[in-house]
């Protein structure tokens, strides 16, 4: 195998393993650690792994995964055993009758995009798929076109958004559903319910029916026959009955400790000509209510264990009705506390009433994480750690960062910035090679190289340090600011070793030098705000391709939004 068909492999591969991105360093490193008989080669490898990182790059993920699979299929191999033994999922609690098969379900209302507490279940039961095999079915339940309208508008499309929420998480469905397509087969199963005497059209005023649920009576339309609340089904089915004027409930105790429950509403009347639904239109105006199409479908798509919120509890108990006058077997049930996060609200409401895009980068959504530079390993962490305990979890979002930053910190190369840069001008007495590590745990990935002097050079510092007096560029000399000259301030040089730096008691500061180029930082300052901060960057940043991760050295971690305008978006310290 040539060397461009090496590179081109690690290349294909570190991109799709991480979202299409690939990164020269890790590229370089994989190989030099595989082949060590081309480390004399190093500096030919670089160029060729830079040349061609360049050309996996400007490809889509699907482009790179398709050569990917045409070349090197056990390639993909090895990233589907990778993702089946994730970090965490061992140590997750044992599912109740597991050996029976395992089938789970994740079931989002396309009414909002996903956010890190929705990511929850998701990964939960992704990871329960991935631990006992079985199945993983993704399914849309978006059953009520008016209250929980599902978000198609042409700025989002909250089912496509879901699915590459999905996709970028690592959880990929065995199966898919969506509960609106299903229509018909929730009619079927009303009336076989009607049939068995499980059900009846209630046509009560709602305040009437309110009262009697309350001193736990029966509505007088409980007794029914089956013909009679047959026809009745057919008239709501035709449209014979408005919005509020019929609903069909199902029989449950009329002495449960929560009203609730009591002969809970399994469908209603939408006046879809009104408030139409975005896939399906006006075609229907009797719609199931979210516990009974739940049911159904848990049963007809052979879910065996359900891991949700634990204020779905009482609708597994609305839900438990259905299957017992079917005589079907409910899936087994845990209910886990609710995830709060500190420092990122998770509540759909809230968060839709911003106004503000699903994907910007101040919002804890997981298009806006991604867009920041979340790693989906580091929410994985994150999720598993806090696991399927019953009682609440608090997290915070300085703990997503962290686990963020251990992750980051081996991949991403450094560079220098300046915020708010000033020129300094030094005189140095003979020629300087600066080498730059573009990692310092990883000298296989190179240096940058900058010749200084001899004579006077100018460099650029950030103002902040200017205040300093006294400093070490770093990887360069010690230097103290003299006066102010012209358009900057003069150095001088105070020496050149680190432990002199060190005896002097002077603080490392980056630099940039001469020929620096422009770049600005967008920085997340809470909830919609951003502060944005301009100033130099290194020469070699040239080469970043949009996407990367970074570090800023003293300034923290960041991505290179817009190579166009040299624009890099803050991810955390």
């Amino acid at each position: 195998m040539s060397l461009e068909d090496i590179a081109l492999k690690y290349a294909l591969a570190n991109a799709v393993k991480y979202g299409g991105r690939a990164n020269p360093g890790a590229v370089m490193s994989k190989i030099m650690a595989e082949m060590p008989e081309l480390r004399p080669r190093a500096r030919e490898v670089k160029a060729v792994v830079e040349a061609v990182v360049e050309k996996v790059n400007a490809m889509s993920l699907e482009e790179q995964k398709a050569l990917l699979a045409s070349r090197w299929p056990e390639a993909l191999e090895e990233k589907k055993k990778a993702e089946e033994k994730r970090p965490g999922i061992e140590s997750l609690q044992p599912l109740p009758e597991a050996e029976k098969g395992v089938v789970v379900r994740f079931a989002p209302n396309p009414d909002f995009v996903l956010h890190l507490g929705s990511a929850r279940p998701a990964i939960l039961n992704y990871a329960y798929r991935l631990k006992y095999g079985g199945k993983f079915i993704l399914r849309f339940e978006d059953t009520d076109p008016r209250i929980k309208r599902p978000l198609v508008t042409e700025e989002v499309n909250a089912y496509d958004a879901i699915r590459e929420d999905l996709k970028w998480l690592g959880v990929r469905p065995d199966e898919e559903y969506i509960q609106s397509s299903r229509m018909e087969i929730y009619y079927e199963y009303a009336k076989k319910l009607i049939e068995l005497g499980g059900a009846y059209v209630d046509l009560c005023k709602p305040e009437e029916w309110r009262r009697l649920r309350n001193a736990g009576k029966a509505c007088p339309h409980r007794e029914q026959s089956a013909d009679e609340n047959l026809e009745l089904w057919e008239k709501m089915l035709r449209g014979d009955f408005g919005e509020g004027e019929a609903v069909l409930r199902v029989k449950t105790d009329l002495a449960h400790p929560d009203p609730s429950v009591r002969d809970w509403v399994a469908f209603r009347i939408i006046d879809t000509s009104k408030a139409p639904h975005p896939l399906v239109g006006d075609k229907y105006i009797v719609w199931p209510t979210y516990n009974f199409a739940v049911s159904i479908d848990d049963h007809l798509m052979g879910v065996t264990h359900v891991l949700r919120a634990q204020e779905h509890s009482v609708n597994t108990t609305k839900q438990s009705y259905i299957f017992k006058h079917f005589g079907w077997r409910q899936p087994v049930t845990i209910h886990f506390g609710r995830l709060k996060i500190e420092g990122g609200s998770l509540s759909k409401s809230k968060l839709k009433a911003l106004k503000l895009k699903y994907d910007d980068i101040t919002l804890p959504t997981l298009a806006g994480l991604r867009n920041r530079g979340i790693l989906p390993e580091a929410i994985w962490e994150l999720i598993l750690s806090v696991g399927i305990k019953p009682s609440d979890s608090t997290v915070s979002m300085a703990n997503l960062y962290a686990i963020n930053r251990k992750l980051l910190d081996p991949r991403a190369n450094r560079y220098m910035f300046v915020a708010d840069p000033v020129k300094l001008y030094i005189n140095l007495s003979e020629r300087r090679a600066v080498k730059l590590p573009m990692h310092p745990g990883a000298p296989e990935r190179g240096y940058r190289t900058y010749e200084l002097g001899p004579g006077e050079i100018s460099v650029y510092i950030s103002r902040r340090d200017l205040g300093l007096g006294a400093f070490r560029l770093m990887e360069f000399i010690n230097a103290k600011v003299v006066g102010q000259i012209g358009d900057g301030y003069r150095a001088e040089p105070i020496g050149a070793s680190v432990e002199e730096a060190r005896r002097l008691g002077l603080p490392i500061i980056q630099w940039v030098p001469e020929g620096g180029l422009g770049a600005a930082v967008v920085r997340p300052e809470g909830i919609g705000k951003i502060v944005r901060e301009e100033g130099l960057v290194e020469p070699h940043a040239s080469a970043l391709a949009e996407g990367e991760a970074v570090q800023f050295v003293r300034y923290g971690f960041v991505k290179l939004s817009d190579k166009k305008r040299l624009t890099f978006t803050y991810i955390h310290e």
